[in-house]
C-alpha cells in the first residue's frame, strides 16, 4: 500500500478531470480561459475545505507551462517569501513564469502580505492564494485590487460520488466489496469536502475484512466536526440565519441553527445574550414579556451551563420566534438618537425646567406646571386622601397614623396652597400648551402607528 494518502493520488491533473466548481472551468468561464490562453493572473481562491482550490492551482501551472512554488502561511515567513521573489526573478531573466501558491494565506500578517505587492505589481510572481475565510476580512484591500477573487462552493453530493467512485475504480474495488449504499453515505459525511470522503474511504479499507458496510464507514468517519470558526464568517452566517429566522417567525429555521450553534460548540452565553438583545430589538412592545423570558435564560445558562441549559435556549428561541414583533421601540430609538446627534446642544424649554429657587420662578422656570403636592396624589389601587372632619387632612382614611403614611407636609409643618378638590396640572398624560421639546424639534415624530 503506497505511503501517499489517497485524496492525493486522486488529485486531478488536468482541468477536464477536475469534479464540480463548473462555474469556474465550463467552457469560457475563467479558470478555462485562463488555461486554454495561456495567460495565469494573480487569483485568491476562496472556497471551503476539500473544494479544489489546491488543485486549480496546481492544475493552472501545468496547463500553462509556468514553474510552480508553493508555500503554506501556516510553516512560512518573509524570509521564505524572499527566497521565492529570489527565484522567480531568475525565472524571469529565462523567460519563464513563476507562480507562487499560498495556502492558507488569511494566516500571513498584513505586514507579510505587504511583502507580495511590489512583485505581483511588477510581474515578478504570479500569486495564487487559498483562503477559507472571507477575503474582505483577511486580505489587505491592495493585494485584493491586484488579484482576482474567485469563489469556490462545496462540492455536492453528486459531485462527492463522482470523486469516490473514480477512486473505486482506481483501487480496483468492485461494488460487492464497495456497495452503492456504503458509496452514497461517505458522500453524506462528506459535508461537500473531497478529501474527507477519500479519507474515510481509506480508513474503511483498513478497518473492513471484507465487504465495507455502511456500519464500517460509519466506524470509519465517526462523528464529522462542523466546519465553524468563532473568529470567521460561518460564525457570522450562522448567528445573521438564527436571528433573521426568529424575525422571521421560522421556529424551524431558528432551532435549526440553534442546534447547529451548539453542536459546534459555540459558547451559550452569546447565543443568550443575542436573544436578550433580540427580545427588544425585534420582538419589543408586541409582547414585552419577551424580554423577561430572555433574561431568564441568560440566567438560566449562566446557573446551570450545558448541556441542560439547552432546554432554556430552545425554549426562548420557540417563544421568540412565534410571538408577534414590532420594530417601534428600536425605530424610535435609532430616530431619537439620531436627532441628539443632530441637535447635541438645544436648551431645555424653560416650561419644563425645575424651579427650586424664587429667582428661577421669576425667570419662568416652570411656568405652567404647578407644584405636584404629595396630598394631590391619587396613586392607582390606594384610598384617596380624604381631609378629616377637622380638616387636617393628614391620615388616608381607613389607615393608622404610621411615619409610613404620614403625609410629608405634616412632618414639614408646611400646609398646601392648593384646593382640597383642585387637581394637579402636572400628572399623567398632561399636555402643555407648549409641549416639551425645544422648538427646533416641534415636529419630532420618533413613532409612526398606524
Amino acid at each position: 500500500m503506497s505511503d501517499t494518502p489517497l485524496a492525493e493520488r486522486m488529485r486531478p491533473q488536468r482541468l477536464s478531470d477536475v469534479v464540480g466548481q463548473e462555474h469556474l472551468i465550463a467552457s469560457g468561464q475563467i479558470i478555462d480561459r485562463v488555461v486554454r490562453e495561456k495567460l495565469p493572473t494573480s487569483l485568491i481562491l476562496w472556497g471551503p475545505p476539500g473544494s479544489g482550490k489546491t488543485t486549480l492551482a496546481r492544475i493552472i501551472a501545468r496547463e500553462t507551462d509556468s514553474e510552480f512554488v508553493e508555500l503554506s502561511a501556516v510553516t512560512s515567513g518573509k524570509a521564505d517569501i524572499t527566497k521565492v521573489v529570489e527565484f522567480a526573478k531568475q525565472n524571469q531573466r529565462l523567460g519563464q513564469r513563476t507562480i507562487l501558491f499560498v495556502d492558507e494565506i488569511h494566516r500571513f500578517s498584513k505586514s507579510q502580505q505587504d511583502t507580495f505587492l511590489p512583485h505581483v505589481e511588477n510581474g515578478t510572481i504570479i500569486l495564487i492564494g487559498a483562503t477559507t475565510e472571507n477575503p474582505s476580512f483577511e486580505i489587505i484591500n491592495p493585494l485584493l485590487s491586484r488579484s482576482r477573487v474567485i469563489v469556490l462552493e462545496p462540492l455536492d453530493k453528486r459531485a462527492i460520488t463522482t470523486v469516490v467512485k473514480r477512486a473505486a475504480k482506481a483501487l480496483k474495488l468492485s461494488s460487492k466489496r464497495l456497495p452503492a449504499k456504503s458509496i452514497d453515505l461517505l458522500a453524506e459525511l462528506s459535508g461537500g469536502d473531497a478529501r474527507v470522503a477519500l479519507g474515510n474511504l481509506e480508513l474503511a479499507l483498513q478497518l473492513a475484512k471484507d465487504t465495507i458496510t455502511t456500519e464500517v464507514i460509519e466506524a470509519a468517519a465517526q462523528k464529522r466536526v462542523p466546519g465553524y470558526d468563532k473568529a470567521g464568517e460561518t460564525h457570522y452566517n450562522i448567528i445573521s440565519a438564527f436571528i433573521k429566522s426568529m424575525r422571521g417567525s421560522d421556529a424551524n429555521a431558528a432551532l435549526y441553527y440553534l442546534a447547529r450553534m451548539l453542536q459546534a460548540g459555540e459558547d451559550p452565553k452569546f447565543i443568550a445574550r443575542r436573544m436578550v438583545i433580540f427580545a427588544s430589538e425585534d420582538v419589543g412592545i408586541a409582547a414585552s414579556p419577551a424580554l423577561n423570558l430572555a433574561v431568564a435564560t441568560f440566567q438560566a445558562v449562566e446557573r446551570i451551563g450545558m448541556p441542560e441549559c439547552q432546554y432554556n435556549l430552545f425554549h426562548c428561541a420557540t417563544v421568540l420566534a412565534k410571538c408577534k414583533k414590532s420594530r417601534l421601540v428600536t425605530d424610535a430609538m435609532n430616530s431619537a438618537l439620531q436627532a441628539a446627534r443632530e441637535h447635541p446642544d438645544l436648551p431645555v424649554p424653560l416650561h419644563i425646567r425645575n424651579a427650586p429657587t424664587k429667582l428661577m420662578k421669576d425667570l419662568g422656570y416652570g411656568k405652567g406646571t404647578k407644584a405636584f403636592h404629595q396630598n394631590n396624589l391619587h396613586p392607582p389601587g390606594q384610598p384617596s386622601l380624604d381631609r378629616t372632619a377637622s380638616g387636617s387632612g393628614d391620615v388616608p382614611t381607613g389607615r393608622s397614623s404610621s411615619p409610613e403614611t404620614v403625609l410629608p407636609q405634616k412632618l414639614s409643618g408646611h400646609k398646601s396652597t392648593n384646593h382640597p378638590d383642585e387637581k394637579p396640572e402636572w400628572k399623567a398624560d398632561f399636555k402643555h400648551p407648549k409641549g416639551f421639546l425645544p422648538d427646533e424639534l416641534k415636529d419630532l415624530g420618533l413613532f409612526h402607528l398606524d
